[in-house]
């Protein structure tokens, strides 16, 4: 089971988060009251769908021996709000330094969809989209 730990001290709305070996920091913006001085909660779940999608790729094309090079990711999310309920949609797009074949795109995207991140993620009422480049 993962685990990490956030704690809220004296700074308004300045978290620190640890796992025991890491540490970062989140915060809510200046016009939100605060200072500003890591990623927003949201940013932190996009930039978890973003490491997670990363990390599978890599580890899928050094199996198949695919030289991908750099993969470069763009998370966008947004809230949308339904009869009261609200929902998650992600937005992301992929980018390869590297020319791929239309069969390459087409598995590394159903790879990307299959990241564990992704998957609990869709598992609720959120919708994760995803168009390579």
């Amino acid at each position: 089971m993962e685990k990490v730990q956030a704690i809220l001290e004296n700074e308004d709305y300045v978290v620190t988060i640890q796992n025991g070996k890491h540490t970062i920091i989140s915060d809510e913006p200046e016009n939100l009251g605060g200072k500003d001085k890591g990623m927003n909660p949201h940013e932190l779940l996009c930039a978890s769908l973003a490491s997670c999608t990363l990390a599978t790729l890599r580890m899928y094309a050094e199996r198949k021996n695919w030289k991908l090079g750099t993969i470069i990711i763009e998370i966008n999310f947004k809230e949308i709000g339904e009869n009261g309920a609200k929902k998650a949609h992600f937005l992301r797009h992929i980018r390869f330094e590297k020319s791929l074949s239309s069969e390459q795109r087409e598995r590394l995207k159903h790879i990307a969809d299959a990241c564990p991140v992704s998957k609990i993620l869709k598992s609720g009422e959120n919708i994760i989209e995803t168009y390579i480049a």
